[in-house]
């Protein structure tokens, strides 16, 4: 067995204690899974330091359970994208009865883990968005952010009523999510009127496009909608543009971050569009608030998901907070019933704890600014 994963992931990152706390004050520790190193980790690391913002807030603010003050740890592991991985961390977490999870962000890696997860009855929020993590029917799992259903058919009625597209050409990374998010699309597409004139496949290990975007530009399509991350969505681009191939790349959550643009290596207006899960942060009062603390701690922009888990974070110590104590099956119930306001929307939850309802926000890229256009 390879255990260099295990050794590189297992770091335990430790919140700022608020000024005044003792010593002998409750820790309550909450895993996290996100790839923070590889392809994907700028995503990872996005999602790492919205989650430890929030501690540092709910630890500064001071939460107390049963009259005594508690504060928060973050757990960090780093399970690189990869199946496997994620399952041998959420063991791991498991084997330290760790209560909560903020995690994972892939669908491929939510997949598997969820079940191991569900058997500890570890209480968890993730981001991952196929449609089949939520349909497992696990009692212990909340998803913080848009499933596919959502993210692929606004793209689609996107593409239909403000882009005017009449055919595309889908491609897909064959992960859980790439197959998810472009199922959905290529189904609301079709009911929205847009011909799909070719399907093509790839791995989100793949560099070279060439012979898939040769196939694509035979087919005349008048855009191109990629299921995938940005690692391959970026150089995907450069080579659509390389192959005289201009017209739009469409995508869900997975290439909406500016990594897409900076591995494009295209200057000014990419041409390209994404969907996101939540209305548009800048527009509301609580996301400009969150956006300008990121800003000052980090000295960068959130990216697609800070925003999801920042707010995972405080809904669970919310829960918490209201239930006074850390019984799983009394958080799971109080979040299954209650309401939250979050920075990105209401946490509320339907009976496959999903949300009840999401915004979608459309964006594009502008150099490497990610910019919002619509929220639907």
């Amino acid at each position: 067995m390879n255990h260099r994963p295990m050794l590189r992931t297992a770091v335990l990152i430790a919140s700022l204690a608020a000024a005044g706390f003792g010593h002998a004050q409750e820790r309550i520790r909450v895993g996290f899974l996100s790839p923070v190193t590889g392809p994907q980790a700028a995503n990872g690391v996005d999602n790492r330091d919205a989650a430890l913002l929030a501690v540092k807030e709910i630890n500064a603010r001071g939460i107390k359970v049963g009259g005594k003050p508690v504060q928060f740890e973050l757990d960090v592991h780093d399970d690189g994208a990869d199946p496997k991985q994620g399952v041998q961390i959420a063991q791991g977490l498991a084997d330290r009865k760790v209560k909560f999870v903020l995690g994972p962000y892939n669908s491929g890696v939510a997949m598997p883990a969820s079940r191991v997860l569900a058997e500890a009855d570890i209480v968890t929020f993730t981001v991952a968005s196929n449609p089949k993590i939520t349909q497992q029917g696990y009692r212990n799992l909340f998803r913080i952010g848009a499933s596919d259903n959502q993210l692929g058919t606004k793209m689609a009625v996107y593409a239909a009523q403000d882009l005017k597209i009449k055919t595309v050409a889908v491609i897909d990374d064959r992960t859980a999510y790439g197959q998810g998010v472009a199922k959905e699309f290529t189904e609301e597409a079709k009911r929205q009127g847009i011909k799909v004139v070719t399907n093509e496949f790839t791995t989100d290990k793949a560099t070279d496009f060439t012979a898939i975007l040769t196939s694509v530009r035979a087919s005349k399509a008048e855009a191109v909608f990629y299921g995938g991350y940005s690692p391959q969505g970026g150089p995907m681009l450069r080579q659509m543009r390389a192959l005289g191939l201009n017209v739009p790349l469409l995508g869900g959550d997975g290439i909406c971050s500016s990594e897409t643009s900076v591995l494009s290596q295209v200057a000014g207006n990419l041409n390209a569009y994404c969907t996101q899960g939540g209305s548009m942060l800048d527009k509301s009062d609580k996301g400009q608030k969150f956006i300008e603390r990121y800003r000052a701690e980090y000295k960068r922009d959130p990216l697609t998901y800070a925003a999801a888990f920042y707010d995972g974070m405080h809904l669970l110590a919310s829960a918490i907070e209201a239930t006074q104590g850390t019984d799983g099956k009394k958080i799971i119930d109080h979040i299954a019933k209650g309401k939250y306001a979050g920075v990105s929307g209401e946490y509320s939850y339907d009976d496959k704890h999903d949300l009840r309802s999401s915004a979608v926000t459309v964006f594009t890229f502008k150099g490497k600014d990610v910019v919002p256009l619509k929220s639907l």
